[in-house]
C-alpha cells in the first residue's frame, strides 16, 4: 500500500468531462451515477459517438483529490470511470480514494491496457481495432458488446467463450445503426438465452 498520501491525492489524469446522470447502457443501465470520462484513446472506433476525448494533450489534468471532491457533491453512490479509455492511466489511486470515500468503483474499458485500480464492476467491451488484454476475460463483471454488422454476432460468441462464468453477456447496437442491427440482436438473443440486451437509453432520454 502507498502511504505517501500527498502523492496519493496530488495524482493527475487527463479528464475530458465528468457529471451527474443516470447510467445508460449495460446492466447498470437506469441507475445514478458520477461519471468521470478521461481524455485519450488510441483505439480507433471509426463508430465512436466521442471522438472529442481521443487526443489527451487536449484536456486539462485533474487531482484525483479534486475528482473524488466533485463525484462527493452527489448522493450516488456508483462512480463510472470512462473514456476514451481510461486504462491508459494508473486508476489505483482514484479508486483508493473513491473507495475511501465509500463510493462504488466502476469501469467501462476495451481492455487493451493493463489493469489497475479497485473495483466493484469491469464492464470489458472489447472492439475489433484493437486486441484485449487475456486478463479481462477472466476478471470481468460484463462483456458488451457494440454490434454495428451482422457479422459481429459471431465475433461476440467468440469472447463469450472465453469469459469468466459469472460475467453477464450483453449485445448493444450501434447508435447509428440501431434500425438495421436491433432487429438481428433481438432475434440472436431469443436463440441465445444466455445473452441480454444493452440500449444507449440515455440517448432517448436525452441525457449525457
Amino acid at each position: 500500500m502507498n502511504n505517501n498520501i500527498p502523492d496519493l491525492i496530488a495524482h493527475e489524469i487527463p479528464i475530458m468531462e465528468s457529471f451527474y446522470t443516470i447510467q445508460g447502457e449495460g446492466f447498470h443501465a437506469g441507475k445514478p451515477a458520477y461519471f468521470i470520462r478521461t481524455g485519450g484513446c488510441d483505439v480507433g472506433c471509426h463508430w465512436c459517438d466521442v471522438k472529442a476525448s481521443w487526443e489527451a494533450k487536449s484536456h486539462p489534468k485533474f487531482s484525483v483529490s479534486t475528482l473524488v471532491k466533485m463525484a462527493n457533491e452527489y448522493p450516488a453512490k456508483i462512480v463510472v470511470i470512462t473514456g476514451g479509455e481510461p486504462l491508459m492511466y494508473d486508476l489505483s489511486p482514484l479508486t483508493r480514494l473513491l473507495k475511501a470515500s465509500d463510493k462504488n468503483t466502476h469501469i467501462e474499458t476495451s481492455g487493451v491496457y493493463p489493469l489497475t485500480g479497485n473495483w466493484d464492476w469491469i464492464c470489458f467491451s472489447p472492439k475489433k481495432f484493437k486486441n484485449p488484454r487475456e486478463v479481462f476475460y477472466e476478471c470481468s463483471d460484463e462483456l458488451k458488446l457494440v454490434i454495428y454488422h451482422k457479422s459481429d454476432l459471431d465475433w461476440a460468441i467468440e469472447h463469450s467463450k472465453k469469459m469468466n462464468p459469472n460475467a453477464k453477456w450483453l449485445l448493444q447496437p450501434e447508435w447509428s445503426k440501431q434500425e438495421e442491427i436491433l432487429p438481428l440482436i433481438i432475434a440472436f438473443v431469443k436463440e441465445n438465452p444466455g445473452w441480454a440486451i444493452s440500449l444507449q437509453t440515455h440517448k432517448f432520454m436525452n441525457i449525457p
